[in-house]
């Protein structure tokens, strides 16, 4: 009887797991808030969850609203090739779609000066704000530098086991 509880209650749990987002938790901390400015579209619910997400992990969020993105991406001068969804500023640094609170908070902590811009090109499922049930897809957060040139920043995939994404720079500090 007991393990026909224990199989149950796991059962019934494990939906809850599947669903719960892996962007809950931070395991980075700036020593203050930073200011960030968003550019969206009006219309996208997407880009509002991204800001939830940023509003959670130590960022104080300046949301403008414009109908022009292209024009926002063009003015800002971000290469074309990594474009997505939402554009924002930080620090003097482009991040470009949904890109985890965690790899910017890296990016201002560490600050490089090779790095222009921070991307998730497109919108892959699973990533902050784009979360959509258990599916998650596998996605890298790439880094443009002043020549326009990207390079990998960081990779997270899902681990088949516990369908919770993991970092390739599991930082912990």
């Amino acid at each position: 009887m007991k393990l026909l509880i224990t199989t149950v209650i796991f059962l019934f749990a494990l939906p809850v797991q599947l669903l719960a987002s892996d962007w809950q938790s931070a395991t980075i901390e700036l020593e203050q808030p930073a200011e960030i400015i968003v550019y969206r579209s009006p219309d996208c619910v997407c880009c509002h969850k991204w800001i939830d997400h940023l509003e959670q992990h130590q960022f104080s969020v300046i949301d403008e609203l414009r109908h022009d993105m292209f024009s926002v991406k063009q003015e800002l001068g971000l290469p074309l090739h990594v474009a997505s969804c939402h554009t924002a500023v930080v620090n003097g640094y482009l991040i470009e779609g949904h890109v985890p609170a965690d790899d910017i908070k890296r990016l201002i902590r560490d600050a490089p000066t090779s790095i222009k811009a921070l991307s998730v090109p497109e919108m892959p499922v699973g990533t902050p704000g784009m979360e959509m049930g258990a599916r998650k897809d596998d996605f890298a957060v790439i880094a443009i530098d002043h020549h326009d040139q990207s390079s990998i920043y960081n990779v997270y995939t899902v681990n088949p086991f516990t369908m919770n994404y993991q970092s390739a720079l599991a930082d912990t500090d």
